[in-house]
């Protein structure tokens, strides 16, 4: 069984950044495949950003791109998120997930979550 746990979260000003982080425990990390989602108040969980296990390959929500930046220390167990230029729309509970089969843009591509990291952007 794999744990999964955020971090990083926090208030951060508009046109700020933040990273978060998603320490692993468990089971084998090295070959799963992170994703993080965001849920705000009222909205449906929405995909942000994703990363096979080597890191060679990305995927990004059309939202983020040029702003977020997926990246994972496999020596330490930790996939994390960086947020650069944030907007108030941001605002939301960021969740990471793992993968057993690889990554994916959709939630149900996941096995793991952890339960999520407040982020709060103030405009």
């Amino acid at each position: 069984q794999v744990q999964l746990v955020e971090s990083g979260g926090g208030l951060v000003q508009a046109g700020g950044s933040l990273r978060l982080s998603c320490a692993a425990s468990g089971r084998t990390f090295s070959r799963y495949g992170m994703g993080w989602f965001r849920q705000a108040p009222g909205k449906e969980r929405e995909f942000v950003a994703a990363m096979s296990w080597s890191g060679g390959s990305t995927a990004y929500a059309d939202s983020v791109k040029g702003r977020f930046t997926i990246s994972r220390d496999n020596a330490k167990n930790t996939v994390y998120l960086q947020l650069n230029s944030l907007k108030a729309e941001n605002t939301a509970v960021y969740s990471c997930c793992a993968g057993a089969r690889g990554f994916s843009t959709i939630a149900s591509g996941y096995d793991y979550w952890g339960q999520g990291t407040q982020v709060t952007v103030s405009s």
